[in-house]
C-alpha cells in the first residue's frame, strides 16, 4: 500500500506540492519514500512524482518504479489474482514488468483488466507521451485531482488537504469509472487537459460509445472528458446484477418467534432449500479472506517473527453480523498462535454537568489534553463507554471465544473523549475526509480514523491495560449491507415497489460506493500506515452475490434481524455463531455514540461546518 502523487506540469512555471499533502503521503507509506521527475523536451511537459509506501508483501520496492524504458509507475494496490505473483515477489515490480512490455492500449487495458484486487495508479508511458491514471472497479483506493489553469498544472494524489483556496480550484475525487489516459503532446500543443476514457464494459452505462465529450460529475475545472476514440473498454471484474423477478412469493409456512432468534435461522436453513447457497457464500467469502489476511510479513523486513506474539490482521469490529463472519473465516486462515485484534470505538457522551466541571478541573491544573487511551483506562469508568456497539462487541467476543479459545483474541477498548475528538479532527481528519464534506461523512470519517489507529485498552484479569494494535491489515466489513440490503432504506424501497425496486436500490448501491465509502475510508485508514482490506467487496464475493437472485440474498417480508442479509445471517449459523446472527443492522454513527456528540438536529446530508472550519 502505498500514497501516490504526480504533479504534471504543462508550462515552465514553478508548481510546488502542497507539503501538507505529503505529510499525510508520508503517513500513508513509512517504509519508503522517493521523488522522481521526468520532462518532455518536445514539446514541454514535467511529471513530478512521489510515492511513499507501506511494506506487505514481497520484497520492499521503492516507489516511484523507472524501468530502462524509462517509463515510470506509481502503484497503489495488491494483486490477490489475475496475474501470477509468487509470495516473494512484490506486486509493483510485476505489474511495472508486464506494463513494461506493452504497445499499445489494449495491452494496457487487459493487464489492468486481469488483476484482482485493490488499486489506483499513475503510469507514465515515455515512447509515447502518455499518462495514465485510474482506479479499480469498485473504487477501493483513493486517488484525487485538481487542475490549477492559470499555473496549468495537473494534481494527483492518494490525499489531499482541506484548504481555504480559490474556490475554482477544487479537490475531486477521479471517478471509479475506468482508466484515463492524457495525451502529454496533444494536450502541451493545446494548452488545455483533455482525459481520453477507458471505461469499464458495464459500470459506466451513464457513458457514451463514441467520442463525444463526457460530463463527469468530479472533473476538473478547464479540464474535459472525451471517450477513446477506438472503442476500447476494461473487461468488467464481476459479472452483472441478477435483475430476475419472482413470479411467485414464498409461501413457506414459518412460525419465527416474536423476537429473532438463532432458533429460526435453523428453521429457515431447514424449509428454504438455501443451504447450496449458504455453503458457496461460506466458501467464496472464506477465500476472500485468505487472500487478505495471507502472505503478510509476519514481522519486520528482515522477516523475524512478531514479538510478543504482536498481531498481523485486525479486524473493525461491532459484534454485528458482518464483523463476526469477518473474525470467524479470519480465524480459520491465520495461524492459531498469532492473536487477532478486534478494534471497538465508542465515544463518551458526557452531561453538562460533568463537562463544566471536568473543564474546570483542565483549567485548575493547566494539563495537556489527554491521550483518549489514558482517559478511558486510567480516568473514566468503563461503564461510561458502554455504548451499543461495545456492549455487542463483548458479547461477540464470548462468542469467538467459544468457537476457538486457543485463540488470543486482543478486544481493543477504543475510548474518545470529545476534546480529543475535536482536536484530532481539526488536525488531521478533516484533511482525510476532504473533498467530501456532509455530516455523514464527518461521523463515519472520525469513527473509522479512531478505530484504526488502535489505541486503547484490553481488559485481562478485571484489569486495564493499555494496548495499541500492531495489525498493518485491518478488514472492515464495507460492502455486506450494498449487496444483501441491510440497510432500513433497503426494506422501505421492498414496501413501495416490490423486488424490482429493491433490485434498483442495490444496483445503485454498488455503483456508488466508490464515491461515497470507499475513497474516504481508505484516507482515513491510511493515515496510520496501515491497510483497509475490503473482502466482501471481492471480485469472485461480488459476482456470487451478483449472479444470485435477490430473493435468495433478502426476504425483508420478514422481521428485522432476519430478513435483511438473511443469507448471511444463514452463513453465521452454519459457521457456528450465535445470537450475533440475529443482530440488527445498525449503523457505526450510532452505534459508536459518535452521531450523539454533535447537533441533533443535524441531518446525514447536510454540509459539515466542523469539517469546513477544521
Amino acid at each position: 500500500m502505498c500514497g501516490i502523487f504526480c504533479l504534471l506540469r504543462l508550462a515552465a512555471a514553478q508548481l510546488d506540492g502542497d507539503k501538507t499533502v505529503h505529510e499525510h503521503l508520508k503517513r500513508r507509506g513509512p517504509n519508503c519514500s522517493q521523488d522522481l521527475t521526468v520532462t518532455g523536451t518536445n514539446p514541454f511537459y514535467q511529471c513530478v512524482f512521489s510515492a511513499h509506501v507501506l511494506h506487505l508483501r514481497g520484497l520492499l520496492t521503492p516507489q516511484p518504479v523507472q524501468d530502462n524504458a524509462g517509463n515510470v509507475l506509481v502503484w497503489n494496490g495488491e494483486v490477490f489474482g489475475g496475474l501470477p505473483v509468487m509470495p516473494e515477489e512484490n506486486d509493483t515490480a510485476v505489474l511495472s514488468q508486464r506494463l513494461s512490455a506493452c504497445n499499445d492500449p489494449s495491452e494496457i487495458l487487459s493487464i489492468l483488466s486481469s488483476v484482482r484486487g485493490p488499486w489506483a495508479f499513475v503510469y507514465y508511458q515515455r515512447a509515447r507521451d502518455y499518462l495514465w491514471f485510474g482506479r479499480d472497479f469498485f473504487g477501493r483506493r483513493s486517488l484525487l485531482w485538481k487542475f490549477d489553469p492559470e499555473e496549468n498544472g495537473l494534481t494527483l494524489t492518494s490525499v489531499a488537504a482541506h484548504t481555504s483556496g480559490p474556490a475554482q480550484i477544487v479537490w475531486q475525487e477521479v471517478p471509479a469509472v475506468g482508466v484515463f489516459r492524457i495525451d502529454l503532446k496533444a494536450v502541451t500543443d493545446a494548452g488545455s487537459v483533455t482525459f481520453e476514457v477507458y471505461p469499464w464494459a458495464h459500470a459506466g452505462n451513464d457513458l457514451p460509445s463514441t467520442c463525444n465529450e463526457i460530463k463527469l460529475e468530479s472533473l476538473p475545472s478547464s479540464c474535459t472528458a472525451v471517450m477513446n476514440q477506438t472503442g476500447l473498454v476494461l473487461a468488467s471484474p464481476v459479472c452483472p446484477l441478477n435483475t430476475s423477478i419472482p413470479k411467485l412469493l414464498n409461501e413457506t409456512e414459518l412460525h419465527l418467534n416474536s423476537h429473532p432468534s438463532v432458533e429460526d435461522l435453523d428453521q429457515l436453513l431447514g424449509c428454504t432449500g438455501s443451504k447450496n447457497e449458504v455453503n458457496s457464500l461460506i466458501d467464496v467469502l472464506s477465500e476472500a479472506v485468505r487472500r487478505r489476511v495471507q502472505c503478510l510479513p509476519f514481522g519486520d523486513q528482515d522477516n523475524s517473527p512478531l514479538i510478543n506474539g504482536q498481531a498481523a490482521v485486525a479486524i473493525l469490529f461491532s459484534g454485528g453480523i458482518d464483523s463476526m463472519i469477518l473474525a470467524a473465516l479470519a480465524d480459520r486462515h491465520i495461524p492459531t498462535h498469532q492473536p487477532i485484534d478486534l478494534l471497538n470505538v465508542a465515544f463518551k457522551l458526557q452531561d453538562p454537568s460533568t463537562k463544566v466541571e471536568s473543564t474546570k478541573k483542565h483549567k485548575k491544573h493547566n494539563n495537556k489534553p489527554t491521550d483518549s487511551t489514558m482517559t478511558g483506562a486510567n480516568s473514566q469508568k468503563s461503564s461510561s463507554f458502554d455504548v451499543p456497539d461495545r456492549i455487542t462487541g463483548k458479547a461477540g467476543l464470548k462468542e469467538l471465544q467459544d468457537l476457538n479459545p486457543e485463540r488470543r483474541w486482543n478486544f481493543v477498548e477504543i475510548n474518545v473523549a470529545q476534546e480529543e475528538l475535536q482536536k484530532m479532527r481539526q488536525e488531521r481528519i478533516c484533511h482525510l475526509v476532504h473533498p467530501l464534506d456532509t455530516v455523514l461523512d464527518d461521523s463515519i470519517g472520525c469513527a473509522v480514523w479512531f478505530a484504526a489507529r488502535g489505541a486503547g485498552f484490553i481488559a485481562e484479569d478485571n484489569d486495564q491495560t493499555c494496548f495499541t494494535s500492531s495489525a498493518k491489515v485491518i478488514l472492515t466489513g464495507i460492502g455486506a449491507d450494498e449487496q444483501l440490503a441491510g440497510y432500513s432504506r433497503h426494506r422501505v424501497r421492498f414496501k413501495t415497489s416490490g423486488h424490482e425496486g429493491l433490485i434498483q436500490e442495490l444496483a445503485m448501491e454498488l455503483g456508488r460506493i466508490s464515491s461515497r465509502n470507499l475513497g474516504r475510508d481508505d484516507r482515513v485508514i491510511a493515515d496510520h500506515g496501515k491497510e483497509a482490506r475490503f473482502p466482501y467487496l471481492d471480485e469472485d464475493v461480488v459476482s456470487f452475490l451478483n449472479a444470485l437472485p435477490v430473493w435468495e440474498k433478502a426476504d425483508l417480508s420478514l422481521p428485522r434481524g432476519v430478513g435483511e442479509k438473511l443469507l448471511l445471517r444463514l452463513a453465521a449459523k452454519q459457521l457456528g455463531l450465535g445470537p450475533s446472527a440475529v443482530l440488527p443492522k445498525r449503523a457505526m454513527q450510532f452505534g459508536s455514540r459518535i452521531a450523539k456528540l454533535e447537533n441533533s438536529r443535524e441531518k446525514a446530508s447536510d454540509k459539515c461546518k466542523r469539517l469546513l472550519t477544521g
